[in-house]
């Protein structure tokens, strides 16, 4: 499941966002890549025990925390502490899956659902664009900063080379309540259900009863907790 998660920070959080970023100073993104990513990546990072790192990434995990789109396609356990990146002129990042345990320092999670928060305007940058591949082809995202694309971390994916501009982002990766995709989709769509069937009939209506007690059985029976 590809999806867009809309204004996941506000205005002034981006602001904010940008404000701590400048003042950082930026190594070489091959620090967090795995031997094969390494050969295809070229941009810039903020060091991930950097504190603003650890400050900015609080600020995004409550921000998540309130957001129930990403709750609801996510069913997160854990999430990984977010990464900070830049991409300048000619930076940019070869086809790649993403590696499917990451370390927190002695703490494991599984990538389940990789995650990108834009932090910069489109109109700040050309190039720069994320692609990512799934059955149904290529599907080029370049969102408004405080938007967030989430897709499974199992999808070949590569972000084009900027040429012009800066391009920044946060980037994470959830470990699901739900390992395979096609369940949290299935969910998803349930939730969604959930919810028109509510909103119109009400909550106690048998059939919203029906549904989100179906819901509540299959996310017993898929999740590993």
């Amino acid at each position: 499941m590809l999806l867009h998660l809309e204004q996941v920070l506000s205005t002034e959080a981006v602001a904010q966002c940008r404000r701590v970023l400048e003042g950082e100073a930026w190594v070489d993104g091959r620090i967090t890549a795995g031997a094969q990513s390494a050969l295809a990546k070229h941009n810039l990072q903020v060091p991930q025990d950097a504190p603003a790192a650890r400050e900015l990434g609080e600020l995004i995990l409550t921000a998540l925390g309130r957001h129930p789109q990403f709750v609801s396609a996510a069913l997160p356990l854990k999430v990984y502490p977010p990464l900070f990146n830049r991409y300048d002129v000619g930076m940019g990042f070869g086809a790649h899956v993403d590696n499917a345990i990451r370390f927190a320092g002695a703490q494991p999670y599984r990538t389940d659902v990789s995650a990108t928060l834009f932090l910069s305007d489109p109109d700040d940058y050309d190039g720069g664009e994320l692609v990512v591949e799934d059955a149904y082809g290529e599907h080029a995202v370049k969102l408004p900063a405080g938007d967030m694309i989430i897709y499974p971390a199992t999808s070949l994916h590569r972000v084009e080379a900027v040429t012009r501009g800066s391009r920044w982002a946060a980037f994470f990766w959830v470990q699901s309540m739900v390992r395979a995709d096609a369940q949290r989709s299935l969910l998803y769509d349930l939730d969604g259900a959930i919810q028109a069937t509510a909103a119109k009939l009400g909550q106690s209506d048998p059939a919203a009863i029906s549904l989100t007690g179906a819901y509540n059985n299959l996310l017993r029976m898929w999740s590993e907790v």
